[in-house]
C-alpha cells in the first residue's frame, strides 16, 4: 500500500472526530460492545460505571495473519489468551511491542505495520481481554497484569525463535498505561519506551467524562498512575502527541515528559494533529521519528557522512523518478 492509501485507511479506522465517551482511545467505526457487568474483584476501579467509560471492546474472529506476519496467542491466566500479531522485517531487527488504543483491535494495524517494516523494524501488536479474538472481558484489575504477561510471552517467543534485536515497548492512548507498566517493571529487558497520545493523570480525564472518581473514593494512585510509574524508567523515552489533541490535552504529555526518569527523553508535538490524526498529519515522518529514536537508543544511528550519502541517494532517486 502506498502512503496515500495508508492515509485513507487511517482516516477510516481512526475516525477523526470521536465522542467524549471514548476518551481513553480511538473510536471504532463499528459499534463497540460494552463490557458485561463486572464481578466483585475487590479492585476499586472494577466499578460498572468506570468500566463502561474506560473500555470499549470490539470482538472479531481470528483471521489468518498477513504476509510477513504471524498470530501469537499469549496465555495470561487460566483459560484466557490474548491475541497478538507479529510483523517481521528480519530476526536481527529491533522489535516494537505495541499496545493499541481503545476501540482498536489487532487487525486494524495490518495496513500500518508495513510502514514499520519499511523502517527496518519488527512490529508486534497486542490486544486486551474481550478485544478481537482474545478471551474474557476487560477489567482494570487484570488489564496491566495481562499486558505484562503478553510482553513476557512475546519476549520468550522471540528468544526461542532466535530474534536478536532489542525490544521497545510502545503504547497509544489507553495502551500508554500498558507500555509504562511494562517498561517500569522490566527495564532490564526493554531498550526504550515510546508513548503516543498518552496520559499522565487519570482523574482529570474521568472528570471530562462526567465521572468524579474521587467521589467514589478512588485516588490517583488507585488508577493507572502513569506519571508516578514513568519516574522509575530511566532508559530512552519518546513521547509523541498531537498539538490539538481534544481528548487527552497536550499538558498530559508535557506532564509525562517532566515526570520521566529517563536521561535521554524527548517530547515531539505534531503540529495540527489531534488525538487520532498523528499518522495522517505527520506522514512518513511519524515512522522516521520512531526509527531515528530507536537508532539513537541502540547506538546504531548513522554518522553525518552516512546521512549525507543517504540524502544524496534519495535526491538522485527522486530526480530519476521525476524524469520518467
Amino acid at each position: 500500500m502506498d502512503w496515500k492509501g495508508l492515509q485513507k485507511t487511517t482516516f477510516i479506522l481512526l475516525c477523526s472526530i470521536v465522542p467524549l465517551s471514548l476518551l481513553f482511545g480511538v473510536a471504532a467505526c463499528r459499534e463497540a460492545t460494552p463490557p458485561q457487568k463486572s464481578v466483585n474483584t475487590g479492585h476499586v476501579m472494577d466499578h460498572e460505571d468506570v468500566l463502561r467509560v474506560i473500555f470499549h471492546p470490539r470482538k472479531a474472529r481470528k483471521t489468518e495473519a498477513p504476509q510477513q506476519a504471524v498470530n501469537i496467542d499469549a496465555p495470561v491466566a487460566a483459560g484466557v489468551k490474548i491475541g497478538c500479531r507479529l510483523f517481521t522485517h528480519s530476526p536481527a531487527a529491533n522489535t516494537i511491542i505495541f499496545f493499541h488504543g481503545n476501540g482498536e483491535i489487532v487487525p486494524d494495524y495490518d495496513d500500518i505495520a508495513p510502514f514499520y517494516l519499511a523502517e527496518g523494524l519488527n512490529f508486534a501488536v497486542c490486544d486486551y481481554r474481550g478485544y478481537g479474538w482474545s478471551d474474557g472481558e476487560p477489567l482494570v484489575s487484570t488489564f496491566l497484569a495481562d499486558a505484562e504477561a503478553s510482553f513476557l510471552h512475546l519476549r520468550s517467543w522471540l528468544t526461542d525463535s532466535q530474534y536478536t534485536g532489542e525490544l521497545f515497548v510502545m503504547g497509544r492512548s489507553l495502551g500508554s498505561a500498558c507500555a509504562i507498566e511494562v517498561a517500569a517493571k522490566h527495564s532490564d529487558a526493554v531498550g526504550g519506551l515510546i508513548i503516543e497520545s498518552g496520559f499522565a493523570k487519570t482523574l482529570p480525564l474521568a472528570k471530562v467524562l462526567g465521572i468524579d472518581l474521587e467521589q467514589l473514593g478512588i485516588r490517583e494512585e488507585d488508577t493507572f498512575n502513569n506519571s508516578a510509574k514513568i519516574v522509575d524508567f530511566t532508559k530512552p523515552t519518546l513521547i509523541l502527541h498531537g498539538q490539538y489533541d481534544q481528548l487527552i490535552p497536550l499538558w498530559q504529555a508535557e506532564s509525562l515528559h517532566a515526570a520521566s526518569g529517563a536521561k535521554q527523553k524527548e517530547l515531539q508535538v505534531v503540529p495540527g494533529a489531534d488525538h487520532n490524526s498523528l499518522i495522517a498529519t505527520a506522514g512518513k515522518r511519524y515512522f522516521t521519528a520512531i526509527r531515528m529514536f530507536i537508532e539513537n537508543a541502540t547506538g546504531t544511528a548513522p554518522d553525518w557522512r552516512q546521512r549525507r550519502k543517504e540524502f544524496k541517494a534519495a535526491q538522485q532517486a527522486k530526480a530519476e523518478q521525476n524524469q520518467q
